[in-house]
This record gives structure tokens, sequence and C-alpha cells, in this order.
């Protein structure tokens, strides 16, 4: 079993990989984290998913780090840099959702979003 958490769970993209991971059969979600929504319960937020009871929580790489092989980062674009260097020095496996590192190059990167990377 694969233990992940998901950074940036309560919007759009955080809800709909927390739907897909607590029907895989060889994941479990350990940590969720969301600023915004802290101390609420997941399904008070999705109340269509069933999954275990788990609390949104405020971001904190190191007590995530340790408590997930593999993070899925679901956050705004600029917003996944630098907790991505963390989990990686941590050694975790780090699937970013976001347009981070969707590109290849920092140039590219500053011509689309229009922000340095």
């Amino acid at each position: 079993m694969t233990t992940v958490a998901v950074v940036g769970a309560s919007g759009y993209v955080g809800g709909e990989l927390l739907r897909l991971l607590f029907r895989h059969p060889k994941v479990r979600v350990t940590a969720v984290t969301s600023e915004q929504s802290a101390g609420k319960p997941v399904q008070s937020l999705f109340p269509n998913l069933l999954g275990p009871e788990l609390v949104c929580e405020a971001l904190d790489p190191d007590r995530i780090a340790a408590r997930a092989e593999a993070i899925f980062l679901a956050l705004p674009h600029t917003k996944s840099a630098g907790p991505a260097q963390r989990f990686l020095k941590a050694g975790r496996k780090v699937l970013d959702l976001s347009a981070d590192f969707r590109l290849k190059s920092a140039q590219a990167y500053e011509m689309w979003y229009q922000t340095t990377h």
C-alpha cells in the first residue's frame, strides 16, 4: 500500500484527485492540506466522497513528508515550486498537477505565465 498526500485538496483538481485515490486499491491517503479549509473535514468540502475521515490541515512540508511516500501538488501556479523542492529533498515522490513544472524551460514558463520561475 502506497501512502500519499494531497496538497491543495480543496479545489476542483484536488477533489477529483481524492475521488480517484480513495477508490484505488493500492493507495492510502494519509494527509490532505488546504490553507483556506484547514480544520475542516474533507467530507464537508466534498460530501459525495466516500473515504477515510480526513481533516484538512495547513501545509507543513516536514509533517506531510513524514506521513506520505508520494505527494500530489494541486496548487495554483507559482505555489508548487517551494513545497516541491522540500518534498524532493526529503526523498519523496512528487507529482505536480499545477503549471509550475509543466514546461521544460524557465523561459517558456515566463513567456506563458508572465511571471518568473
